[in-house]
C-alpha cells in the first residue's frame, strides 16, 4: 500500500511538472515548481541557436539554474556576476550553472562577451520554460508600455482580457539533482531583491553531500 502510495505521488509530482503553467496575472499570482518536484521536459536555444533539452542537461551533473528578466536589467546583471564569482567553487561542488531568459540567443551572446561569463545561457524567447517552471506572468500595462518603449524588444502577448502585454519570468533559482529532482528553490515577486551567492553555495553544499 505505501508503496503504490509513494509511486502515485511521484507519477502527480511528474504530471505538475510537465503541465504547462498559465501565465499568471501579475508577479505576485505565480505557481513555481517546488522542492520535489521534477525539471520539466523543455528544449531550449544556447548563444549559436543549438536545442538544448534541460533532461539531458541535467542528467550530466547537478545543476543550478537562474532565471532572469534579460541582459536589459541592472538587478539580473549584478545577479549574473556575483554567480561568475561563486561559479569555480560550485563547479568544484560538481555542479553546471545555467541562466535562462527571455533574451534571443544573439542578445545572449552580447551578455557573455560584455561580462565576461563562462556558464551556459538559455533562450526562452518563447517563455515555454517561464511557463513550465510556473513563473511567467504579465506585466501591467504601464510596465509594458515603460520597458517596451526604451530596453524591451521582446514579443508582446495577448492577455486573457485581450490586451497585449509583455511577459517576464519573476527571477528565480533552482538546484536539481541529476535526476531532474528539485531540491532548492528561491523564487522573489520583487525582482530587486536576489538571493545572496553565500545562500545557493550553502544549498548547494548540501545536495552536494
Amino acid at each position: 500500500m505505501l508503496k503504490t502510495l509513494l509511486i502515485t505521488s511521484a507519477l502527480m509530482l511528474t504530471s505538475f511538472a510537465n503541465m504547462a503553467k498559465p501565465i499568471a496575472s501579475d508577479e505576485n499570482n505565480v505557481m513555481p515548481l517546488l522542492n520535489g518536484h521534477q525539471i520539466p521536459a523543455v528544449t531550449l536555444q544556447d548563444v549559436d541557436g543549438t536545442s538544448v533539452d534541460l533532461a539531458t542537461l541535467v542528467a550530466q551533473k547537478p545543476t543550478i539554474f537562474f532565471f532572469y528578466r534579460g541582459g536589459w536589467c541592472p538587478f539580473c546583471n549584478s545577479q549574473m556576476g556575483q554567480l561568475k564569482a561563486i561559479e569555480p567553487k560550485l563547479i568544484e561542488m560538481g555542479f553546471q550553472l545555467v541562466g535562462i531568459s527571455p533574451d534571443t540567443p544573439e542578445k545572449m551572446r552580447a551578455s557573455l562577451t560584455d561580462q565576461k561569463l563562462d556558464y551556459l545561457l538559455l533562450s526562452d524567447s518563447s517563455l515555454t520554460a517561464s511557463q513550465a517552471f510556473g513563473l511567467a506572468y504579465y506585466t501591467s500595462a504601464d510596465i509594458t508600455q515603460k520597458y517596451t518603449a526604451s530596453v524591451v524588444t521582446n514579443e508582446l502577448f495577448t492577455t486573457p482580457q485581450g490586451e497585449k502585454r509583455l511577459v517576464l519570468p519573476v527571477p528565480a533559482v533552482y538546484l536539481a539533482d541529476t535526476k531532474g529532482l528539485i531540491h532548492f528553490q528561491y523564487v522573489n515577486p520583487n525582482y530587486k531583491v536576489r538571493p545572496a551567492p553565500e545562500l545557493i553555495l550553502a544549498a548547494a553544499g548540501l545536495l552536494a553531500k
